[in-house]
């Protein structure tokens, strides 16, 4: 079911959902390492660039122009930015039809950044690759970096929205009070954060306020709660040994009862208006005002995700209950990423 664009980020007209080019989780069978964009260059699981360039194609058909990439979704050589050189090389036509997001000047590794100098050496590098085919239309440092003001580096990237190497400023995994700091320096297009039926956060800690009283529009990452939210959770208990998932805390066997609680009504939701789990999900998410960027391997799935369900204000109300009444047990990555978490 294709989509009509419903609302528009720096001017540009966008969909309702978009496309994760890392990508949340298909389900209990789709291994981190088999997500799109890593797997383009992680040795083990590689996907083929034709076979990527089919999956976006199919994506923008179904109304999910939103893109959302990084430079650390693969290796210096072959990530995010060469993904999207290669499709627009394809398909010029779809150069302006497509809202490009991409992150940068983060090194999982290393952490974020946020020195004029980082932010620099980050966009110059996207935009050598870039600059013969599309401007990225909205740039986000993946993480703050905590060492330097958060006003420094939107400073640096003003400066680079200023020479047209990028078209406006995102934000990743920001607080409520870093986006109002951002927003005082320089206009702000997305926010992109962790926002689910599994991650309702941003409602309660201000941070979907900021981004409303700000003209932010929000992206939501896993909005499916990498797999957590499909019709196959109850699979979930068996990752396979090198799924990234079995080192996060929420998919411990500890926590797998009571997480799975939230699941199961939703899913009986589905069952009653004949759609699936993700669909609702998703939904939810679109209801909250947010972009969901729901990543996909699988063409049925990109088709089921890009379908926009009708929730009636009852059906909010009951979901939200739902929330409510069953929280998550675990935090969102544990470890030291979890410091760098609305910052």
């Amino acid at each position: 079911m294709d989509q009509i664009p419903c609302r528009s980020i720096n001017g540009k007209p966008v969909g309702n959902v978009g496309y994760g080019m890392l990508g949340d989780h298909d389900g209990p069978t789709s291994s981190f390492s088999t997500d799109l964009a890593a797997g383009l260059s992680i040795p083990w699981s590689p996907v083929e660039y034709p076979i990527a360039v089919k999956l976006l194609k199919l994506a923008l058909d179904h109304g999910a122009n939103v893109w959302n990439g990084s430079t650390h979704y693969g290796t210096p050589d072959a990530n995010s930015v060469h993904l999207v050189k290669y499709y627009f090389e394809q398909y010029p036509e779809d150069v302006d039809k497509v809202f490009l997001t991409m992150k940068g000047a983060y090194d999982p590794r290393t952490g974020p950044d946020g020195t004029p100098e980082g932010i620099r050496a980050s966009v110059e590098a996207a935009y050598s690759i870039l600059k013969d085919v599309k401007i990225i239309d909205a740039f986000a440092m993946g993480r703050v970096d905590p060492n330097v003001p958060i006003e420094t580096s939107i400073a640096a990237l003003a400066e680079l929205v200023a020479e047209g190497k990028i078209a406006s400023i995102g934000l990743s995994e920001v607080s409520a009070d870093t986006i109002r700091r951002a927003c005082a320096v320089h206009p702000i297009a997305t926010a992109e954060i962790e926002l689910s039926l599994f991650t309702p956060d941003p409602i309660g800690n201000g941070i979907l306020k900021a981004c409303r009283e700000n003209a932010v529009q929000v992206i939501a990452y896993s909005p499916i709660g990498r797999g957590w939210l499909t019709n196959d959770f109850h699979k979930l208990g068996a990752l396979p040994e090198d799924d990234f998932r079995r080192r996060l805390p929420r998919f411990q066997p500890e926590v797998f009862g009571q997480n799975s609680k939230l699941v199961a009504a939703v899913e009986q939701m589905a069952i009653r208006k004949g759609v699936s789990t993700a669909q609702v999900a998703l939904s939810w998410v679109v209801a909250q005002g947010a972009i969901p960027i729901p990543g996909s391997k699988t063409p049925k799935r990109i088709e089921e995700n890009c379908a926009v369900i009708a929730l009636s204000e009852a059906e909010l109300l009951e979901l939200n209950g739902l929330v409510d009444s069953m929280p998550i047990a675990g935090l969102r990555y544990g470890g030291q990423h979890e410091q760098l978490l609305n910052a």
